[in-house]
């Protein structure tokens, strides 16, 4: 894949969240694309630490210019899906993001090939190179459309 993000002061690629690892610029980076993979349960984060994590995730994705976003919440150990992805579930089915989220998708209801997925592909082309690997679906992942409607939380 492509460079996502390069440090504006001394063009290394940069991270997207957090100042530049070879320069320490804090200034935003460039960006190359507008759909971005965010693994939200990397570090195993609580519930409480995971949905502070999303905020901010999605407070730096508007300031980038990020239009979709295919966030990986994980499904759990039970069987049943765990509680990040719960949590997740809940906030956006309560509209909790509804400033900054204009739709939203669980993994499992677009399935690569499945007309929701041909769908979303229209209004976000970006997101094929994520969800082509996904043949059933991925109940471990939500994809995130961002509004240009966003308010600052």
């Amino acid at each position: 894949m492509a460079q996502a993000f390069e440090c504006a002061e001394c063009g290394n690629p940069r991270r997207f969240m957090g100042s530049c690892q070879h320069c320490s610029s804090e200034e935003l980076p460039n960006v190359f694309v507008d759909a971005i993979e965010l693994n939200i349960k990397q570090g195993l984060p609580t519930v409480e630490e995971a949905l502070e994590l999303l905020t901010d995730y999605l407070r730096r994705a508007h300031q980038l210019g990020i239009k979709a976003i295919v966030l990986i919440h994980g499904y759990g150990s039970s069987g049943e899906g765990g509680r990040i992805k719960w949590a997740i579930h809940d906030a956006l089915e309560n509209n909790h993001y509804a400033d900054r989220i204009e739709e939203y998708f669980f993994g499992e209801q677009v399935p690569y090939g499945s007309k929701a997925c041909q769908d979303l592909l229209k209004q976000r082309p970006g997101l094929k190179q994520y969800l082509r690997h996904f043949k059933v679906g991925n109940a471990g992942m939500t994809i995130l459309l961002l509004g240009s409607g966003y308010r600052s939380a």
